[in-house]
């Protein structure tokens, strides 16, 4: 075979040499697209989570300072609980000692009106530490608020009414301190009209 024929045959082959690197070249480029484009997916699923992490931190950091300062006012708020506790075991005790005071002698008299006159002063100062009174006479029995000592039939009141506070309730800031003690009114027992009637004369 001649050189000059040759020429063209090599040529040939480095021409197909160079077709195939960059075909080589470019299969590897299109692989490289893929694994940047996983990467980047990767990349964005991470970011995404990581997003989701933050948003759920703060989250629970706003519910942490919600409940720290709720936690916060109900200190300030029932902080006198124990106290006020204790005063209204001083407050019965006049209110006994007032209830059993009979009699129109002057000692008595002046022992009523010191009574009288302190326990309003009680009932001024609780008023100012949002201490109210549950005296529910008259009112509908509330189970949250009263506490039944008794039930009985009386003429004229409604079932389930209270007709009688033996001991008054208190609410500090809302949140009961002691229920009031009551007694309740029932519904009078119905006669049967089904049974028979019995001859005593038989």
């Amino acid at each position: 075979m001649s050189t000059d024929q040759e020429a063209p045959e090599s040529q040939v082959n480095a021409g197909n040499e160079t077709i195939n690197e960059a075909h080589t070249e470019l299969v590897e480029h299109e692989l490289t697209i893929e694994e940047l484009q996983q990467a980047l997916a990767d990349a964005e699923q991470k970011a995404q989570e990581n997003w989701d992490k933050a948003v759920r931190a703060q989250a629970e950091m706003e519910n942490l300072k919600r409940r720290t300062q709720k936690d916060l006012e109900d200190a300030h708020k029932f902080a006198l609980t124990g106290f006020a506790k204790e005063m209204l075991s001083v407050l019965d005790s006049l209110v006994l000692g007032l209830q059993a005071a009979t009699g129109d002698s002057e000692d008595v008299k002046k022992f009523r009106e010191g009574s009288e006159l302190t326990i309003k002063q009680f009932e001024s100062a609780f008023a100012k530490f949002k201490i109210e009174t549950i005296d529910p006479i008259g009112q509908p029995f509330n189970a949250e608020q009263h506490q039944a000592m008794a039930m009985q039939v009386v003429e004229g009141a409604e079932p389930n009414t209270v007709v009688n506070v033996f001991q008054k309730g208190y609410l500090l800031n809302g949140r009961l301190l002691r229920p009031a003690m009551v007694l309740v009114a029932k519904a009078a027992e119905k006669q049967s009209t089904d049974s028979p009637s019995i001859d005593e004369q038989a």
